[in-house]
């Protein structure tokens, strides 16, 4: 009888061979209309992957659902292990979300956004915030109102809010718009 061979692996590869997300089926349906059809893939861990499709063709619906936000009305997905309609809340604090409108508080400042954020998943520690800000080059602008800052650097700053709790995995949803 033959059997595969797989070749001895590292511990790095080990993490790499490891399934991030996995959908079976996933479809989300709004009444009548499809949003979207029983989507199959995985991802593994370490993987950078674009989820490619024209306007409406349900690519933020599918992260919705991924990330707990919307319940599927058929299929099923588990995002880092956990199902996404029993363990939303565990995928939530595991995951970083940068929405393709920037979920910043226009009236608050860089800071200030980055400290709320920080706070939503339990982060305390200042400097954690500050290594947060030095990363992303937003230490010139923390004082600046986030309404008033150009597009790119909102940008930036939102997806500093993403990060700030150092998620293992990142939704990034259109994030070369503007």
């Amino acid at each position: 009888m033959l059997r595969p061979y797989y070749a001895p692996t590292t511990p790095l590869q080990d993490i790499y061979m490891e399934t991030v997300i996995r959908t079976q089926d996933l479809t989300k349906r709004f009444g009548d209309f499809t949003a979207v059809n029983a989507v199959n893939f995985k991802v593994q861990a370490g993987a950078v992957v674009g989820y490619l499709g024209p306007n409406g063709s349900g690519k933020t619906t599918t992260i919705r659902m991924l990330m707990g936000l919307l319940l599927p009305s058929a299929g099923s997905a588990e995002v880092l292990g956990y199902d996404i309609e029993t363990d939303p809340e565990e995928i939530r604090q595991r995951v970083g979300y940068m929405s393709q409108k920037f979920a910043l508080y226009d009236e608050l400042t860089a800071w200030e956004n980055l400290e709320f954020y920080a706070g939503v998943y339990g982060v305390r520690d200042r400097s954690h915030l500050e290594a947060t800000l030095d990363r992303l080059g937003l230490r010139d602008v923390l004082k600046e109102r986030a309404g008033e800052l150009p597009v790119g650097w909102r940008q930036r700053l939102a997806l500093a809010t993403a990060i700030v709790h150092r998620p293992q995995l990142l939704f990034l949803d259109e994030p070369t718009s503007g």
